[in-house]
Formats: structure tokens, sequence, C-alpha cells
């Protein structure tokens, strides 16, 4: 409704305005402030005041009174108020919200015919999940799941590097250690397992003997120069390691979750000959140069201001030379390709897209998404030396945190009669992994985040378990009034408290919420709502009982709909932001 309604209010302000002969490029559709009884206002008469020379209240007046709503449906009325003209909904509107929100994919918008392509995570193949990185595969997902609930036609991709040195030095280090040389793995899974060779490799370069140090780097160089001459043998000794080590990185990603529908090694533009034909078209480019053997392009016409290798001078490509192949097999396949990278990233990303532009790409097509870092939490948890924290400790630490918490508000009769440990053990996962999620995606991406425990697991206050417990008391409220309860008509007029009317103009912005998220690519945008949406059911659960025995039959049957509204509402929020949602707590 609400995107319905917004649709009315510009209709009618553009009307308005030229009638008035006022220009109409910028409207200043906004959300009132909190305690305005109006659910758009427009901001215009600031902007239109020097236009006509009075003050911005006369203005706003002059257009309230210009504004015919006779063929309006959902406007009831446009009033002046200040410098503002506040749009009042008309009972329509929100008896349409009681009936679009019974749909349990609510929020869901029509679907827009493009095919998005989102790459995140994208951790090198080394070793576990790190919780440095944590902050990737959370807001990547997110942001896949809004860009899908929002019509977009999405695929989620892992680019997996498995080539140049670093692959190369963990493929000799595999095939030279044996298991007595390492110390016991910390978990019984490939990538703990796998891990210990590359450290070990990489102890042995950095200390070993210098004659035995030069025979293994001409054993890595080999390796190096046989994926550049697209030795299968080689590819297949390379993929040995790193398929192992996705297969163990995977289980830890399953568990947020962050699941993806292709991994995209760098290998296959290797072996495909796109990396070459990359090559051969930026040496012909008249940003090619030459430098000690080295080929480069000069990015300052890009205002790049480093200069892009793409060929070393033993004739080995780069990571980024890889990538450009890997990018314009994106923009061949996808409209748009939406790319998840930390900060540190930034240079990458602006000689990639200027790299692009040199080979003739257009990289509107392209989108990056930078996210800060995530400091690690206070307490109770150890940094093994060498190794810092692994994202799997993060879970598992989540996990035990919230079943203390769920246990402490339990009491004996709960545990007997409602929840069996199985529940007891569901519940900790999904506010344990909830928490940790929310609070990274809670906040805006630019900025870093200090995890804080007591923070993230607060039942009482704006968290994954305060949202979550929202969710789970509607389905409680809904399966104490028995199944099928809900009627399929309702007289939401009835429905004319100010708890009641808030909730319902909450409920209907839902869509354009997930509309402003997709466009911005802010996952944080959904768990703002989310918080906002939990204080307002809260107040509307406080003063509106549903089945009490003084509620008539047809208010317990309005407020049972709007109980499933505000379900599928709050339930759909939390899954675009990956967070499950407990039918229990």
């Amino acid at each position: 409704m609400f995107l319905s309604f917004r649709e009315e209010v510009e209709d009618a302000l553009v009307d308005a305005l030229d009638g008035l002969d006022l220009p109409t490029d910028d409207l200043g559709i906004e959300t009132p402030p909190e305690g305005v009884d109006a659910v758009l206002a427009s901001s215009a008469a600031f902007r239109l005041a020097g236009e006509v020379g009075a003050p911005p209240p006369k203005v706003a007046a002059d257009v309230a009174d210009a504004v015919d709503l006779a063929d309006a449906d959902l406007v009831a009325a446009a009033t002046a108020q200040g410098p503002y003209v506040n749009f009042l909904p008309s009972d329509a509107y929100y008896e349409g919200t009681v009936e679009q929100a019974q749909d349990e994919a609510f929020g869901r918008l029509a679907p827009t015919g493009e095919e998005v392509v989102v790459e995140h995570t994208s951790a090198n193949p080394t070793g576990p999940v790190h919780v440095g990185r944590a902050r990737n595969p959370i807001t990547g997902d997110a942001v896949a799941r809004i860009l899908d609930f929002a019509g977009h036609d999405v695929d989620r991709h892992y680019y997996v590097n498995d080539a140049g040195r670093q692959m190369a030095v963990f493929t000799w280090a595999y095939e030279t250690f044996d298991e007595d040389d390492l110390p016991a793995p910390e978990r019984e899974r490939a990538d703990y397992d796998l891990v210990r060779y590359y450290r070990k490799g990489h102890e042995f370069l950095e200390e070993g003997d210098p004659e035995a140090v030069e025979e293994a780097e001409t054993e890595i160089q080999s390796l190096i120069q046989g994926m550049e001459a697209n030795d299968e043998e080689t590819f297949e000794r390379v993929a040995r390691v790193v398929d192992q080590v996705l297969s163990g990185m995977q289980v830890t990603l399953d568990r947020l979750p962050a699941p993806f529908d292709e991994f995209v090694k760098e290998t296959r533009f290797m072996r495909d000959g796109s990396t070459d034909a990359v090559v051969d078209r930026l040496k012909d480019s008249e940003y090619a140069e030459r430098e000690d053997g080295a080929w480069q392009l000069d990015l300052e016409p890009f205002d790049v201001d480093k200069e892009f290798v793409f060929l070393r001078s033993d004739g080995s490509t780069l990571y980024t030379t890889r990538d450009l192949a890997h990018h314009e097999w994106k923009f061949d396949n996808y409209d748009r390709a939406v790319t998840v990278l930390g900060e540190d990233q930034q240079l990458h990303a602006s000689q990639l897209e200027a790299a692009l532009e040199v080979l003739g790409n257009d990289t509107d097509q392209l989108e990056s998404v930078f996210y800060s870092w995530v400091n690690l939490p206070d307490g109770g948890m150890s940094t093994r030396e060498g190794t810092g924290v692994d994202l799997d400790d993060l879970l598992d630490e989540a996990v035990a945190r919230a079943r203390e918490e769920v246990e402490k508000r339990m009491d004996d009769r709960i545990r007997d009669d409602d929840l069996s440990e199985a529940d007891v053990d569901r519940i900790a996962r999904q506010v344990g992994i909830g928490a940790v999620r929310y609070d990274i995606i809670s906040k805006q991406r630019s900025k870093t985040i200090t995890f804080e425990w007591s923070r993230a697991l607060d039942f009482e206050a704006q968290s994954a378990p305060y949202v979550q417990y929202v969710h789970a008391r509607c389905c409680g409220i809904l399966a104490e009034a028995g199944e099928g309860s809900v009627p399929d008509a309702v007289d939401a007029s009835l429905l004319d408290s100010d708890e009641e009317r808030e909730l319902l103009e909450t409920v209907a912005r839902f869509p354009a919420v997930i509309e402003e998220a997709a466009a911005d690519l802010e996952p944080h945008t959904v768990a703002t709502y989310t918080r906002e949406f939990a204080e307002t059911f809260n107040a509307f659960y406080r003063e509106c009982p549903v089945l009490a025995d003084d509620v008539d039959d047809d208010l317990r049957d309005a407020r049972l709909a709007l109980v499933a509204a505000a379900r599928h509402t709050v339930g759909n929020a939390l899954y675009v932001l990956g967070v499950e949602a407990p039918e229990s707590m």
C-alpha cells in the first residue's frame, strides 16, 4: 500500500504544482517526523519559497489548497503544517495493508527481469575463514537476499583464487611435508587440516636452510609457470589442495548461512584463453607501457594514481589481470555485477574499473560495495598465536552464550511443558548466530564495528533476539488462537487505536524499505526498520489484547489479521537479513 500511496502523492503534487506554475523537478517527498499524523510529507516549499517570493509556510499552505484528491483512493487529505504539506491515509489504506500483508511473501517486489551477480567473500582458500573477514559473507549474503526480494534474478558467486604464487606455495608444501612434521589440527576438517601445510611451508621459506629454500623456490616457480602454460597436470595438483580447503570453508559459511550458486575459479579464465586475450588487448592500448620487462597501464587519465602491472617480466599474469577476464565474463552474462569488498581493496577496485574501461567495457554495470572492519570481541575469545580467531570460534561462542541467555529466561514449567532440549539447542543456534549477523548488518557498512556480546545478545535492547522475539510472539498468539483462526475477510476499520494504526503504517512501509535497501545496497536500512517494527509491535501488544475474553469477535478477528500481517512482515525482514525467525523462544 505504501508504494501505491506514494504514487498517488506524487501525482497529486505534480498536478498541484503545475496548476500553480511551479517547477516539479523536486517534490521533496519524505517520511514525516515522529508524532506527525501523516504517512508522507513534502518539503518542496523550502525550495519553492525563493521561486515565488513568499515564506515556506505560505507556499506550503498554497500547495495544500491546490492538491486535488478527487481521484485518490489511499490519500485522504493534504494539510499544511508549517513549511510541510502532510498527506494523510484513508481507511482504504489500512484495509488494503491488512489484506496485502496476509500474503506470506509480503514485501517481495515484482520481478524486474534484471539479472544480477553478487560476488562476495572470495577469501583465499588457504585455511579456515577468519573472523576478521566475517563482515564480507554476512554483508554479501544480505545484499544478495535484498536484491532477490526486490525482484531481481540473483546469482551468488564466490571467486576462487586458485592461481598464482600463494597457491603454488600451498601445493608445494602439501606435497612436501609429512603429517609427522605438523602440529595436530585444531578441528577435524579439511581446511583446518591443510592449513597446517600452508603455515609450515611459509615457515620453511622464511627460516629454512638457504640451499633448501632455493630448491623449494625452483619447484614453486615451476608450478606457477605450469599454470601459466595451461598444463593440465599442474592444474589438477593445485585443485587437490584448493577443493579440499574450500569444502571445509563451506561448512563454516553454511552455518551463517551464506550459500553460493557457483564457485568460479580463477584458473577457468586461464584455461579458456580469455586472460591471454586480455593481455594482448591491453598491450595494444594507448595506455600500455613496458618497464624492466613488465607490462603496465598508466591509469592517471582515469584518476588512479598508481600504475597497474598486468604482466610480470617473467611472463606471468597477476590476480587483477585474471579478474579482468572474469569481469568481462560477468558483463557478458549479467546486467549488473555487484562485488562486496573490504575497504583495503579500494585501490584494486579502482584499477580494475579503469582497466575495464581501457578494454572498452561499460563499467556502469559494475558496482562495488565496500565495508569496514570488525574488531574482535573482548573476553571469551582466545587468539591462538599465528592464527588469530576463526569464524567457527566466534559462532561457537555465540551459540554457547545464547544458550546461557535462553536458559536464564526459562522456568521449570516452560522447560518441562513447552521446550525440549532440542528446542533449546535450536533456539540457541538461531539466536546466537542471528545475533552475530544482525549486529554486523545493523551498522552502516562504512563504519568500523567493535563487536560486544552484551549488546548483541540483549533480549531487551535493539538486537537480533529483541526482533526475533516479536516473530515468536506473533507465532505464539496465532498458535493459541488455533489453525485457520484468521478469517479471509475482516473489518479493518475496527483497528482504529493509535497503536493499531501505527503498526499498520509500519507494516505498509516494508516494501518501500526493501526498495530503498536494494537501490542503495545498504542492508542496515532493513535492520533499522526491524528495530522500529519491534518497538511498534510491542506497543500494540501492550495496549491491544488480542485473545482476551472481553474482546468481541469482530475486533478479535481484525487484531488476529494484524498479528498475521506483523508475522509475515518481521519474518520476511529477518529473512532478507539472513537471520532466522524462531517460532518459539
